[in-house]
């Protein structure tokens, strides 16, 4: 009896044990990666799952209950900050530009968690990062305010401009600096005020969720970002990128091939692919892009290039991957490939070439969210270089020392410069002699590419505009995208040049008025 009343014990101690260390290692370990043993330690191996949680009501409380970091635009607007709430959470969210920044700053709530860059970046506003512990090792254990201030890459007169030029119509305004890939705007239609979802009084909190119920079902999404998370046919922005890869591979120039004059091009096995309004068009590759060759587009994606060439092109643009910006949440991927079926199981236009035919034009099977073809203009833009795409500018703590800046950084090389500069003429002649004309701007240097997606059920299309400009003989300072999903009719009231053009045109005279 006593060896098995000894070895029950020796049981219980272990169950006890047990018990003892799971509950430290969620209760501290899991916890504490993120404080001050992290901050010690430098630990990256611990969970902060529990912590990092956005529904974790007593971080939340925590939370509340502390200073939290405003967020701040490049020219210095507040668009997120906390003030006395006078309640149990002593703290209130409060996003003072209302719906103009709702997908940008995201919201942060009691009842829904937190998202955008309230979420990205919770750790700098909340002080809890390894420098922002570390800044002094008496604040390791005190109430000092630790908190960090974000400044993001965002212009505010920029975002103004965007909000304006597009108005009512439902669509998206993305701005870039090619050189750094700072996010100098990134506006759509509709969007969201997160003070509602935000606040946490009883009563606005069932409207906020009912609020929010309805936002989530409403056309458009607003709580969706549009620029990363919506997809939409191309058009003939996309022969930016047929044109890149065809002569990066040195299989197109400025003076081959020279593409016959034609109405429609025959893929074969598949339906004539026929240009705008039954046009006759062909030659060589400026005049193509400038004139937005249906014809000769297709045929170079589907004879000149071949699919193979076609889709490992595309991915250095970041097809069929993540985008890389500081927002968190999935991102929609931009792809051109077919979708898979018994004809063909890879995806890869084996047995789709119709479908290669239609994707070198931006039709067919070819999606893309705006960042993305943002990224193709600022590829172009900035000779052949795709840099990595941010919102974060630099993180202060409350004496304005800096504890975090963004360093700008290449995400990948999507052409050779040589190929670059080469687009980059042909886009001069879209401007000069093509279907964006409306698009100069006296004394500056400017490129586009307009499209016109022509939608299934072929009465709307998107309209897009894809432009960059800066100074003549000096790299490009700013790349202008705008989409306008679903625009009624047919022919030229329709067009990318027509719907989109001036929003473009708009947005880009403000990002160049500082002399940028």
């Amino acid at each position: 009896m006593t060896r098995q009343i000894r070895a029950l014990a020796v049981v219980l101690m272990v169950c006890f044990t047990f018990l003892f260390v799971q509950v430290n290692l969620l209760q501290v370990g899991d916890r504490s990666c993120a404080g001050v043993i992290g901050a010690i330690v430098g630990s990256t191996t611990c969970r902060n799952d529990l912590d990092r949680d956005p529904l974790n009501r007593r971080a939340m409380l925590r939370d509340f209950a502390r200073p939290r970091g405003s967020i701040a635009t490049a020219d210095g607007v507040v668009i997120a900050k906390s003030v006395d709430s006078h309640d149990r959470y002593v703290y209130q969210r409060v996003y003072p530009a209302g719906s103009l920044y709702g997908q940008i700053t995201g919201y942060y709530s009691f009842v829904y968690g937190s998202s955008g860059l309230e979420a990205q970046y919770n750790d700098d506003l909340a002080g809890r990062t390894a420098s922002q512990r570390l800044e002094s090792l008496s604040d390791l254990f005190s109430n000092t305010d630790t908190s960090g201030n974000l400044t993001i890459t965002i212009r505010n007169d920029l975002q103004q401009a965007a909000q304006t030029a597009l108005g009512d119509r439902t669509g998206t305004v993305v701005v870039l600096d090619p050189r750094s890939g700072a996010v100098r705007a990134m506006w759509s239609n509709p969007n969201f005020d997160p003070n509602p979802i935000s606040h946490h009084d009883s009563d606005t909190v069932h409207t906020a969720r009912d609020a929010k119920n309805m936002l989530a079902a409403a056309p458009g999404h607003p709580l969706v970002n549009a620029a990363v998370g919506a997809l939409y046919a191309p058009g003939s922005t996309m022969k930016l990128v047929t044109g890149s890869v065809g002569v990066d591979l040195g299989k197109v120039t400025p003076d081959q091939p020279v593409y016959p004059p034609a109405k429609s091009y025959q893929p074969p096995y598949g339906s004539a692919i026929a240009n705008f309004s039954g046009e006759t068009c062909g030659g060589t590759l400026f005049t193509i892009l400038a004139v937005s060759c249906n014809s000769a587009f297709a045929q170079m994606g589907t004879e000149t290039i071949g699919p193979a060439a076609m889709l490992s092109g595309a991915a250095r643009f970041g097809f069929d991957a993540q985008l890389p910006i500081d927002l968190p949440g999935p991102k929609a991927e931009s792809t051109i490939r077919p979708p898979k079926s018994t004809q063909d199981p890879n995806g890869d236009f084996t047995h789709e070439i119709p479908q290669l035919s239609l994707a070198s034009i931006g039709q067919g099977p070819t999606v893309v969210t705006p960042l993305q073809m943002a990224m193709v203009t600022a590829a172009i833009a900035d000779d052949g270089v795709i840099m990595t795409p941010h919102l974060l500018d630099v993180v202060r703590d409350s004496n304005g020392n800096v504890t975090r800046r963004w360093r700008d950084r290449p995400w990948r090389r999507a052409t050779t410069a040589q190929t670059a500069k080469t687009m980059q003429d042909a886009m001069r002649e879209v401007v000069t002699n093509g279907t964006a004309m409306n698009m100069a701007i006296p004394g500056y240097d400017v490129g586009a590419k307009t499209g016109t997606a022509e939608l299934a059920n072929n009465q709307s299309n998107n309209a897009w505009m894809a432009a960059w400009a800066g100074l003549p003989g000096q790299t490009p300072s700013v790349v202008v995208v705008v989409v306008v999903p679903n625009v009624p009719g047919y022919g030229n009231a329709a067009t990318g040049s027509v719907v989109a053009g001036p929003v473009a045109l708009a947005v880009m005279r403000a990002a160049l008025a500082d002399g940028s």
